[in-house]
């Protein structure tokens, strides 16, 4: 059936006004939030569930991955959150599990303390552009349709969908075909310390060796004080950003859950039982932004060093196939730097894009999607917007210098000397 586009005109109420508008409370979303409040500036963040702390919450990807450089909100989280996980002498690369009940307790408390305004149940509509800058942006509501103006804004929506709506030309892929990583939707089981029931609903299929499994592989984490088992061992092929390909997902996802369990539970977790499966399932990779530098897989595998350098990471290059197939490119990265312009746009000025939409190639993507990694970009765009106010420039404009030295005030500190 052939689309139809519909025009319409219509007035929308602004419901708040902020220095800085933050779209997604995500990783990279709270860390902007943070990092433009501590910048002394009024924050808005908007966030389309009742939930702040994205794929980590949302999703239960309630495992960090190591990045090697564990530092600012990130660091403050871990020490904060977790301080036991993080023991002297043993801090420059951390993959700790944790509850994503309690992050998300504590993502809550830290916007409240820091002065974030937070508005929940805020799925975003529209831009409304004069020129070459972002005047509001138009959200679906519990009250209806309404707008959010500032003077910077922030797009963490994981998807890049404020810059796409206000004309940034983006990627979706892998070169060739447009491919994504495949999605994934993760479960936690908990040992109950008896043999439970097999309970296989109908329609789901039954896995006997590991090679029948979505991924190929067992892949789970085990938090053994409390007997909890973090799962990711589904694997649904699409583009979380299309509304068919998630329609599927959410269906064939959730079907795999069932399957997986009872799989396990006839191979080594005999007296755990399915406790909890995420509210959606999680994405990988949607939309990369055009921005004022793409960062390649050159970049990633030669460990290249930028003097506008705003985060540090180690993370492997890990592409689930996006073809459908049962394999994982997984490969050593020694560590490089991400350059602040990989979130600037070139064709609005007081907008950045932090998180997984950056400007990246599909396999440097796969090294910088990470949690931390998104924490890291969030809280430099936070810093970066609230700089652009007080110099009365464009995002594109601000100096690194300056950018460097407001990031050490908020105890960001790089691993290595900044060179090209």
């Amino acid at each position: 059936m052939e689309k139809t586009n519909v025009s319409f005109q219509k007035k929308v109420p602004v419901y708040a006004e902020a220095d800085v508008v933050v779209i997604g409370g995500g990783p990279a979303g709270t860390a902007a939030a943070v990092g433009a409040a501590r910048s002394g500036k009024k924050v808005v963040l908007l966030e389309k569930s009742g939930q702040l702390g994205g794929m980590g919450t949302l999703g239960n990807v309630s495992v960090f991955m190591p990045i090697g450089n564990v530092t600012g909100f990130y660091r403050e989280i871990i020490a904060e959150l977790m301080a036991e996980l993080l023991p002297a002498g043993h801090d420059e690369s951390i993959a700790p599990q944790y509850s994503p009940f309690r992050l998300r307790h504590y993502l809550n408390e830290k916007m409240e303390k820091e002065g974030v305004e937070v508005v929940f149940h805020a799925e975003f509509a529209g831009s409304v552009l004069e020129g070459d800058r972002l005047a509001a942006v138009v959200m679906a509501t519990r009250e209806g349709l309404q707008a959010f103006a500032a003077r910077q804004f922030i797009d963490c929506t994981g998807d890049a969908r404020v810059a796409i709506d206000a004309g940034v030309p983006y990627t979706s892929g892998r070169e060739g075909d447009g491919l994504t990583q495949p999605m994934t939707l993760m479960f936690m089981m908990q040992d109950t310390g008896k043999p439970v029931k097999r309970q296989l609903p109908p329609g789901c299929p039954v896995y006997n060796d590991v090679s029948e499994l979505p991924q190929g592989r067992r892949l789970y984490w085990e938090r053994n004080d409390d007997g909890c088992l973090l799962v990711n061992m589904t694997r649904v092929k699409g583009n979380g950003a299309r509304i068919a390909d998630v329609n599927y997902a959410e269906r064939e996802g959730l079907r795999q859950v069932f399957s997986v369990v009872d799989y396990l539970q006839r191979n080594g977790f005999e007296t755990y039982a399915l406790a909890h499966v995420a509210g959606q399932i999680g994405v990988r990779e949607t939309n990369q932004i055009v921005g004022l530098y793409t960062l390649t897989e050159e970049d990633v595998v030669s460990g290249r060093r930028f003097e506008d350098v705003v985060a540090q990471t180690n993370y492997e290059i890990d592409i689930h196939s996006p073809d459908g197939g049962k394999t994982t490119d997984e490969r050593h990265v020694s560590g490089y730097d991400i350059p602040y312009r990989c979130m600037v746009p070139n064709d609005v000025g007081n907008l950045l894009v932090a998180g997984r939409a950056i400007s990246a190639t599909h396999v440097a993507m796969s090294s910088m999607r990470v949690q931390a990694t998104c924490f890291a970009l969030g809280h430099a765009a936070g810093i970066a917007a609230s700089l652009a106010i007080d110099l009365g420039c464009a995002d594109r404009d601000v100096p690194a210098e300056a950018l460097h030295r407001e990031l050490e005030k908020q105890n960001v500190k790089f691993m290595v000397p900044q060179r090209h």
